[in-house]
């Protein structure tokens, strides 16, 4: 059976999570997808689940890097290996859900669009095992209602879904489209770019990946109290207010602001108030200080509720 999709998987030292992502690829009910399994330098037993994979089932293949690369430098490198008209990335820490693909496609073959975006979970854990949650209220802003051929002009809330895993593509739209390599939060400026290249896009509502939130806290995204996680995380919210500023999308360019001095901002703020290095404060004014001098700022209103979410 000729594959459609391959799903590009990297992942270091993520052993203890690899099996859920792979079980979760085996479960998929659309089955023409292959997938490339990316050891990103990993010092525990990642590999070696990762090769057992590739052993059982020729839908999998195996590559390694010797040195890691970071989760940029994986993708792009997976990105090198293609050949199907469709592509999408999993992280090898995350679960798609069964029908993942199949959504995926359906949207796509009806539309004609260059990709498309879905819901996601954060999936925690709780009395000793992962359970997936609710659907957020950006989220659910960013992905509903369902919508086929549509632009960021007419939904300028897509530009919350800012992952790189909730979206399946054509092929043909990253040729000249990678991730910047070196730096953390890697999709977010991919994302807003994206959605300002697309000449149009689709979204459904429906949950196509859990995200897990590492109960060990050892994720990138659980590091913002760190000074360099801190600056590539500022960077990459200010790259993409930038992507989208500069394709002429003020609509979004609000929305994103909205989003961030609701979500991203409070949180932030309480970690600076105890941190003891105050080079970390003075980052996070400098951000703040650039975002009161965009023009849209004067209309921003974001809704305290939205903090809430972060609970779950």
């Amino acid at each position: 059976m000729t594959p459609l999709v391959t799903m590009i998987v990297p992942g270091r030292d993520i052993a203890a999570y690899a099996p859920a992502a792979i079980a979760s690829l085996q479960a998929q009910t659309e089955s023409r997808w292959r997938a490339v399994l990316i050891d990103d330098g990993s010092a525990d037993d990642t590999r070696t689940i990762f090769a057992a994979a590739a052993d059982a089932d020729p839908r999998f293949m195996l590559l390694r890097h010797q040195e890691a690369r970071g989760l940029g430098g994986a993708r792009n490198a997976g990105l090198e290996l293609v050949d199907t008209p469709y592509l999408g990335f999993l992280d090898a820490d995350d679960e798609l859900a069964p029908d993942a693909i199949a959504r995926w496609l359906a949207a796509l073959t009806e539309s004609g669009s260059d990709f498309v975006a879905g819901a996601y979970v954060r999936s925690r854990r709780i009395d000793g095992e992962y359970r997936p949650g609710q659907v957020q209220p950006w989220v659910a802003a960013a992905t509903s209602p369902r919508r086929l051929g549509t632009t960021l002009a007419e939904h300028p809330d897509a530009s919350a879904n800012i992952v790189a895993w909730s979206k399946l593509s054509r092929t043909e739209f990253w040729d000249d489209l990678r991730f910047p390599e070196g730096v953390a939060y890697e999709d977010q400026i991919v994302a807003q770019l994206m959605y300002t290249r697309a000449a149009a896009f689709d979204v459904i509502p429906e949950v196509v990946v859990s995200w897990r939130v590492r109960a060990d806290g050892t994720s990138i995204t659980q590091g913002k109290d760190t000074l360099p996680v801190l600056r590539d995380y500022l960077a990459a919210l200010r790259g993409g207010i930038e992507v989208l500023g500069r394709a002429g999308h003020p609509a979004a360019v609000l929305a994103r602001l909205n989003l961030i001095l609701a979500m991203d901002v409070p949180p932030l703020q309480r970690i600076a108030q105890a941190h003891p290095d105050p080079a970390y404060r003075a980052e996070l004014d400098a951000f703040l200080a650039g975002l009161r001098a965009l023009p849209e700022f004067a209309d921003t209103a974001p809704d305290p509720a939205l903090a809430d979410a972060l609970a779950w």
